[in-house]
């Protein structure tokens, strides 16, 4: 009997686990969301870059936040889709009774909620209107996107009456969208997701590190407020025609440590969006950004666009102000050369994305790409390290040598009478 309790134990225990990995890949829409308890800025007025070719997917701009900085502009841009037939839904921000909560965008099979937020070009608070899949390859409306009909064929025009002007960007609080979720918007949020793919990352880290994108920096005109392509800040951005009302401060953290965010994990459920939600204790909230770390203690990153901005050190003097022009220009070219690196190994992975997804490969090789692409930026970084080493010990100041001993040297104690 006991070995049948035993038996019947652990068979329940593999039953928990299989739940317990369906539904992590059902829910593909947890993650992390940040509150903040003065709304973003109004959606700013940009025309749409113009189309760079078939099957790319138009992801509207929108406002982040970063705890330094406060809000800042994340520009539209067109991104291919991880996987034929998926769509995009934005991400917004809602009211939750103590705070403004990110709720981040997603790709999946059918539109879900993103706050009723009139983002335009298609995305007019519900659904998309800006394009369908049809046989693995996206039809575009005309009527609300940018289209180069010589470079993209597949077209149509359907006339879509928009007389919503609303430049709201969030949901609930004083003077947000009060859109709520519809049925198909809530079966939607149970669907399998995928976060956003890694040129979308690098493109919101991009925008971070610009501080023109700041709010406090532009008043809610962002100078960048879309571009052709993902992280191309230059060739084919246009600006804001218009810039949106700027909520609260400008100054944010520096005026009030009350404007200080709080981390909280992000666990869809049919609740009322509007509902308070208890902030998880301190040990979780710790862990919400943990990098998996490899044996030696160091973060294991999977993707070149993971790994932070580096951040040099002054170099030291040598005294020789020729000699450090020298060593200064020595450094610059090593991060330039080192940047290139990682965008050019940033792209290569991507395109393997690509491929892998047109070729719906199963979990398992999937799983297997991203190990190998671990192993590639791993070993880049390793080589990194390396050369920044290699170019730090050149550049060390030379320790002066000391005078030459000769044997019929000795101390004027030691000399022989």
């Amino acid at each position: 009997m006991h070995s049948i309790s035993s038996i019947r134990l652990v068979l329940f225990g593999l039953m928990v686990g299989l739940v317990l990995v369906f539904c992590a890949q059902s829910f593909g829409q947890v993650g992390v969301a940040i509150s903040v308890n003065f709304a973003p800025p109004d959606l700013p007025v940009y025309d749409q870059p113009l189309c760079p070719g078939p099957d790319y997917i138009w992801t509207p701009g929108y406002w982040a936040w970063d705890e330094e900085d406060g809000y800042y502009w994340v520009p539209g841009t067109w991104v291919l889709a991880p996987e034929p037939d998926y769509y995009w839904t934005p991400a917004y921000w809602a009211w939750e009774g103590n705070g403004y909560r990110f709720f981040p965008g997603y790709w999946g099979p059918v539109i879900g909620f993103y706050g009723g937020i009139n983002y335009g070009y298609g995305y007019f608070g519900h659904g998309y209107e800006g394009g369908r899949w049809e046989r693995g390859h996206f039809y575009y409306n005309r009527t609300v996107n940018n289209v180069n009909v010589n470079i993209v064929h597949n077209t149509y025009n359907t006339t879509i009456v928009n007389s919503t002007v609303n430049r709201v960007s969030y949901n609930g609080g004083n003077g947000g969208i009060s859109a709520r979720p519809t049925a198909e918007e809530e079966r939607a949020t149970r669907e399998r997701h995928i976060p956003a793919i890694a040129a979308q990352t690098q493109h919101m880290q991009a925008a971070r590190s610009n501080p023109e994108m700041r709010a406090s920096a532009n008043n809610g005109r962002p100078p960048v407020a879309a571009t052709a392509r993902p992280g191309s800040f230059r060739e084919g951005a246009v600006a804001a025609r218009q810039g949106g009302a700027v909520h609260g401060s400008v100054q944010g953290r520096q005026q009030g440590r009350g404007t200080a965010p709080t981390a909280q994990e992000h666990v869809p459920s049919a609740q009322p969006r509007n509902a308070p939600v208890p902030e998880p204790p301190a040990s979780q909230r710790a862990q919400v950004h943990e990098q998996p770390r490899n044996e030696n203690g160091r973060p294991r990153y999977t993707h070149p666009n993971e790994i932070p901005r580096p951040e040099r050190s002054a170099s030291s003097s040598t005294g020789n102000p020729k000699m450090d022009q020298k060593y200064q220009k020595q450094q610059q070219k090593l991060d330039n050369q080192q940047a290139r690196d990682r965008q050019k190994l940033q792209q290569r992975q991507e395109q393997e994305h690509q491929r892998v997804a047109q070729q719906q490969a199963n979990e398992a090789q999937k799983q297997q790409m991203e190990q190998r692409h671990q192993q590639q930026t791993q070993q880049m970084m390793q080589r990194h390290e390396q050369q920044s080493q290699k170019l730090e010990s050149r550049q060390q100041p030379r320790q002066q040598a000391p005078p030459p001993v000769h044997a019929n040297s000795h101390p004027p104690e030691q000399r022989k009478q």
